[in-house]
């Protein structure tokens, strides 16, 4: 079955950086888009970035356009979200997430916090 796990998350001070990691299993993973999102608390979930199956375009949410950069390993199943100059407002449960059809896939989320 689908399986995405995130790692690389943990307290960062403020100006800091993380690299996220999903690992995903159990699909083909080179022909999926896949997305990062991102949970603060008291707030909606919000996209921050995704990637195309070969990796060539990418998107990413104005608050964290030249920030963050999110790439991929099709060779390791895995997709990344460097995360540069955080700021306090970058607290939150990271995702990473996909589709197949009408089936949505999360991960468990990993936790960042940005503080001082």
């Amino acid at each position: 079955q689908v399986q995405l796990v995130e790692s690389g998350g943990g307290l960062v001070q403020p100006g800091g950086s993380l690299r996220l990691s999903c690992a995903a299993s159990g699909f083909t993973f080179n022909t999926f888009f896949m997305w990062w999102y991102r949970q603060a608390p008291g707030k909606e979930r919000e996209l921050v970035a995704s990637i195309s199956n070969t990796g060539s375009n990418t998107n990413y949410a104005d608050s964290v356009k030249g920030r963050f950069t999110i790439s991929r390993d099709n060779a390791k199943n895995t997709v990344y979200l460097q995360m540069n100059s955080l700021k306090p407002e970058d607290t939150a449960v990271y995702y990473c997430y996909t589709f197949q059809g009408l089936q949505s896939y999360w991960g468990q989320g990993t936790q960042v916090t940005v503080s001082s």
